[in-house]
């Protein structure tokens, strides 16, 4: 298909481009970005008074195949991510069985290779996630694997971290740590504080994450290796992360629009739909992340899709699964938050989900650039909506933003030159 993309302001943070220009895409690939196309093609989209971007890379979403496809399939989920706007997803290793073999590896792949976005599985640190055995590291990268984590839940022993990174930096490859103290955790559902303890929900103090975060940091440091850190959600951890960067500590660091949209107050009506690991926090820790996101300390933005049946959610608070489905509001919520409020440029948010997640995982070859991979956004900024979950593609409709005006609606993605979603 030969797509014209005519009249849209390119922003394209891996050259360094906002400006007004067309985009022809032609044979899968970026065939001309000049001031006038004009240009016979089998389509022409108007982005008059829209914007074009290279399509988002998520770094932290759960697919839920294989296994638990009730909640989420790979083609589900990528649907969902075409429809937010994303043309690269990197999908946690927490599907059952875990993705700690090269052949769990391979079906992910497998699966995905009819997927309106390039999929990258993330392998599991330990076998089973029982943080007691170190995964063969060295033949799941060559099987496919971007990177390490297992997410959902920590590596508790220092020691077994410690051997995870060697490990890791033998075969250069990156560890992604999810950050909790469970003991100290002891079981809470939302963030410890005044709000806790006036609903009479057992409280996660900020400690249980700081703490990791720290340990994590002081390993990296130790051993001269790199280390990333999953959804940063609280004011301490922000702040170790930064006394880190300025020493030189090769650390990098993610945090969900959830974190910088919301904080703990949206927890009082005890609706499960806003359980979520590690808890929304209080108004002071979410404008500490958004300074994160501002200085650099927190170098991307990742939704942390984890898409639930809506029976795991319709629960008690203390018994509900903790996860929103987030990657089709990720962009909407990060924009109403940074951009609309004046706290961003549009160009700096647009990099948090393009150039600088890429950088994190090194992914290569995109940009909108003649030659470079068909893959782009287009957003019109200026349109407001409401969230309506029922109408999500993903299976999972468990988000607490039901409702909720944003702005930043996505016109459509094209994929490999061919459009894999419109509004």
């Amino acid at each position: 298909m030969k797509i014209l993309i005519k009249g849209g302001t390119v922003i394209c943070p891996y050259n360094n481009i906002e400006q007004k220009l067309d985009v022809l895409v032609q044979d899968g690939v970026i065939a001309r970005v000049e001031q006038e196309i004009n240009e016979g093609a089998d389509r022409v989209i108007d982005a008059e008074g829209k914007y074009v971007f290279p399509s988002f890379t998520d770094i932290h979403v759960h697919l839920r195949e294989p296994g638990q496809e009730y909640k989420e399939d790979i083609a589900s989920g990528c649907a969902a991510a075409a429809a937010g706007g994303f043309g690269d997803v990197c999908c946690m290793p927490n599907t059952k069985p875990t993705a700690d073999s090269e052949a769990v590896i391979s079906y992910i792949l497998k699966k995905a290779e009819q997927a309106p976005c390039d999929v990258h599985p993330i392998a599991a640190i330990t076998k089973g996630l029982a943080g007691e055995e170190l995964t063969e590291m060295g033949e799941l990268k060559k099987a496919g694997a971007i990177a390490f984590s297992d997410d959902g839940r920590p590596v508790e022993s220092s020691r077994m971290m410690r051997l995870a990174m060697q490990y890791a930096k033998a075969f250069d490859a990156l560890i992604i740590s999810h950050c909790e103290d469970r003991l100290l955790a002891d079981g809470g559902v939302m963030n410890e504080g005044v709000r806790s303890a006036v609903i009479g929900l057992k409280g996660v103090p900020w400690t249980a994450e700081a703490l990791m975060v720290q340990r994590e940091i002081m390993l990296a440091e130790l051993l001269d290796t790199f280390v990333h850190i999953a959804h940063v959600s609280c004011a301490q951890s922000v702040e170790c992360i930064r006394q880190a960067k300025k020493r030189g500590v090769r650390v990098t660091a993610e945090t969900c629009p959830h974190y910088i949209f919301a904080n703990d107050s949206i927890v009082q009506n005890y609706d499960a739909m806003s359980k979520v690991n590690p808890p929304l926090r209080s108004e002071q820790d979410r404008l500490a992340v958004i300074q994160g996101l501002l200085d650099g300390s927190i170098d991307c933005i990742a939704s942390d899709h984890a898409p639930h049946h809506i029976d795991e959610k319709l629960v008690e608070y203390n018994t509900a699964l903790s996860g929103i489905s987030g990657i089709e509001t990720s962009f909407a919520l990060s924009y109403t938050a940074l951009v609309k409020t004046g706290l961003m440029p549009l160009s700096e948010l647009v990099r948090l989900y393009t150039s600088a997640p890429d950088s994190v995982v090194h992914l290569q070859g995109k940009g909108i650039r003649e030659g470079a991979p068909a893959k782009l956004t287009v957003a019109d900024c200026g349109r407001e909506s409401v969230i309506d979950a029922a109408s999500f593609v993903s299976k999972g409709k468990n988000t607490p933003f039901d409702g909720v005006k944003v702005y930043a609606g996505i016109v459509c993605t094209v994929y490999n030159g061919q459009i894999v979603y419109e509004a």
